[in-house]
């Protein structure tokens, strides 16, 4: 299964969700293709936000360097799913598969990453640290655990579903 995780400039958030599904993926050994992207271009190339990269090592995980890029409606053919992290993230996704062939396909590729959290409640945003201290890139994180960890329950019962027999 191939999963994009998608952010603003995808120097925070996104690459933080990839660093975190992948990692959850291996432990459980479990083959999922994970990288991330950004609805902007800005920061094409970049490494990853380095109070993004500290929080991750001081955590556990391992990264190696990131190449920051942009996410395009092209991409919708290539994965599997989807992943915004926020709201804003996820209307940028929704008018950019209306730009593939297969606008139905690609849209039903888009979820939420906090849709997999159950302590979400109703506030599925992942807030951008970008513009705020070391903590918030904590609180981003711990958000970010919770729903990975949702999330590759969700993968893993699809994928023992369809290794089931038929009944």
């Amino acid at each position: 299964m191939r999963i994009c995780f998608v952010c603003s400039g995808n120097i925070c958030r996104s690459p933080t969700a990839e660093a975190v599904l992948a990692q959850l993926s291996e432990d459980a050994g479990l083959e999922l293709d994970v990288d991330s992207a950004g609805t902007g271009s800005w920061h094409a190339g970049d490494d990853m936000d380095r109070r993004s990269r500290t929080t991750l090592e001081a955590a556990g995980y391992r990264f190696d360097r990131h190449h920051a890029k942009q996410f395009t409606p092209a991409d919708f053919a290539t994965r599997d799913l989807v992943v915004a992290l926020d709201r804003g993230h996820r209307n940028v996704l929704w008018w950019l598969a209306a730009e593939t062939d297969d606008v139905a396909a690609a849209r039903a590729k888009i979820v939420m990453l906090r849709s997999y959290d159950d302590t979400a409640g109703t506030d599925l945003d992942v807030p951008d640290p970008y513009y705020g201290a070391g903590a918030d890139f904590d609180v981003v994180l711990a958000q970010i655990e919770r729903a990975c960890a949702g999330l590759l329950e969700a993968v893993r019962s699809v994928d023992q579903q369809a290794d089931s027999p038929p009944l």
